[in-house]
């Protein structure tokens, strides 16, 4: 089975944004993310395996839930690069660890 074309094109917008240092705006306006993939490619792994499984889809594979999917990995880079913010919900240890 595939993925559905609502899910593959979730992730070609999210990495639209990614690419064009837009995602999670208005969160992490102002914010040069796109330095730290550079310096941290696992950085960027983890944001990808983030907003993957935030994703929730219908029993026809329609996604329901891309702004929120983008919102989480936004926040995790916002955490990344601003040592002072704590995302709400906060990530927790057990929850990075099922990321993969």
């Amino acid at each position: 089975m595939k993925l559905s074309h609502s899910v593959s094109g979730a992730v070609r917008q999210f990495s639209y944004w990614i690419a064009n240092v837009t995602v999670g705006y208005p969160l992490l306006e102002g914010i040069n993310y796109f330095d730290e993939f550079r310096e941290s490619p696992s950085l960027l792994e983890t944001v990808y395996a983030i907003f993957i499984n935030n994703l929730e889809v219908d029993e026809n594979g329609e996604v329901l839930n891309a702004k929120y999917a983008e919102q989480r990995a936004a926040q995790y880079i916002k955490q990344w690069c601003v040592k002072d913010y704590t995302a709400e919900p906060a990530f927790c240890g057990s929850e990075e660890a099922d990321l993969y």
